[in-house]
């Protein structure tokens, strides 16, 4: 186990200078030598941060070639644009690095079959560093699950429901990727918000795999009414036609007969929701009411639910995951209510370890396909697509995992590293 690792981030966006600030430069472990950004303002003001919290002078660059052939670099964080993501991952691999990297969807099959590829060959992880798995609220439905508590498994559904209209109509003063993704490309383009803690759930890869999807787009109103009311009509977007749709669903079929319902809402005005829903044969857990029912326990509740409205919180007591009992008490740090800190421990701790990542390539790959199969589907009128088995058969009897307090295939009580 190696002490310290050092690292090199690529990409200094919003998101990625965030995760340098809060998340990396904080952690004793972790020594930051180099930094990337196509743009060379996002380069100096990354380098001033890690000058200015530890010291040091890293190595600049606007080529992430020349970070990932550092030989000193044990890992590669990539937290660039959505297009870049698998390649520079890919080169990060063949180079020897541990990969982690920043959520969205894949633009080509072959794109995640080379990433597979590679990682086997090269036996480096890559790990999507998909926070939400982590998320308390995810994490306690994965032990309720995992205990029983609402018994076989019928269906799951969550999604990404996050007003983004600013954001994406600012995307070219801001250099914001987001933009011309929604100009470009009608697909479920954020897949992996709740996928990752689904495909847990379910045991995707590990004894069941998605089969098929089919995926419907609404038309596309959202930016245009935005962009008219804020910008005004004579903004260079005013008559833009936006390819994405305001609301894209999407329904995926599981070999042991589960389905998923993923939904995108991201153009139009509401709060933010990731919509977790599981049900099961004995109870079930919505997140937008906060709520459980149990049979047996709630049927009385039945035309009376809004009482109950929030009893989720009374399961954290029992159920709470392992992890979050001691995170709660070594006091919780980052973003995203934390979960951002858990992902990225749960990565360091994987390259420090040496060890396979709690998210692996298989994991990576399918779940940032389901971003392609979609435009897909879309495209052809919401026609059903298959979904290819990176595991190559390998899920039927997986159990290659690393049973670390940041597992996410069972519930591991001993909380050592």
């Amino acid at each position: 186990m190696k002490d310290t690792i050092k690292i090199g981030v690529i990409g200094l966006g919003c998101r990625g200078f965030s995760l340098l600030e809060s998340i990396m430069l904080p952690m004793e472990d972790i020594e930051v030598v180099a930094v990337c950004d196509l743009y060379i303002d996002r380069v100096i003001k990354g380098a001033k941060a890690i000058k200015d919290a530890k010291g040091i002078e890293p190595i600049c660059a606007t080529d992430y070639k020349k970070i990932v052939n550092i030989k000193e670099i044990d890992a590669i964080i990539i937290a660039t644009s959505w297009e870049d993501h698998i390649a520079i991952a890919i080169a990060a691999m063949r180079a020897g690095k541990y990969v982690g990297m920043e959520v969205g969807g894949a633009y080509s099959l072959n794109d995640c079959w080379e990433l597979v590829y590679t990682s086997k060959i090269t036996k480096m992880p890559c790990m999507l560093l998909e926070n939400c798995c982590y998320g308390r609220t995810e994490m306690m439905n994965l032990n309720m699950v995992k205990k029983g508590l609402f018994g076989d498994i019928v269906h799951c559904a969550g999604g990404y429901q996050h007003d983004l209209r600013e954001e994406i109509s600012y995307g070219k003063e801001n250099r914001h990727y987001r933009l011309r993704n929604y100009l470009s490309r009608n697909c479920e383009n954020y897949p992996t918000h709740e996928l990752g803690p689904i495909a847990k759930i379910l045991n995707i890869n590990r004894g069941n795999r998605m089969v098929s999807l089919a995926s419907i787009a609404s038309k596309s109103c959202g930016l245009h009414n935005y962009i008219l009311e804020k910008k005004g009509t004579n903004d260079i977007l005013s008559n833009a036609v936006f390819a994405q749709g305001d609301i894209v669903t999407t329904t995926i079929k599981c070999l042991n007969g589960e389905t998923i319902v993923l939904t995108l809402d991201t153009t139009l005005p509401r709060a933010y929701c990731r919509g977790l829903n599981v049900r099961g044969t004995k109870g079930c857990y919505a997140e937008e009411t906060d709520s459980i029912f149990i049979d047996g326990v709630h049927n009385k509740f039945d035309l009376e639910w809004k009482k109950q409205w929030g009893n989720a919180e009374q399961y954290y007591e029992k159920y709470d995951h392992p992890l979050w009992k001691d995170y709660l008490k070594l006091d919780v740090k980052g973003g995203h209510g934390g979960i951002d800190w858990l992902v990225f421990r749960a990565f360091f701790e994987s390259a420090k370890n040496e060890t396979q990542t709690p998210i692996d390539v298989y994991d990576t790959a399918s779940w940032m396909c389901i971003s392609t199969l979609s435009e897909d589907s879309i495209a052809k009128g919401g026609a059903l697509v298959s979904i290819p088995d990176f595991t190559n058969g390998k899920w039927i009897e997986r159990e290659d995992f690393v049973k670390s307090k940041y597992c996410l295939n069972e519930i591991v009580e001993d909380l050592e590293d």
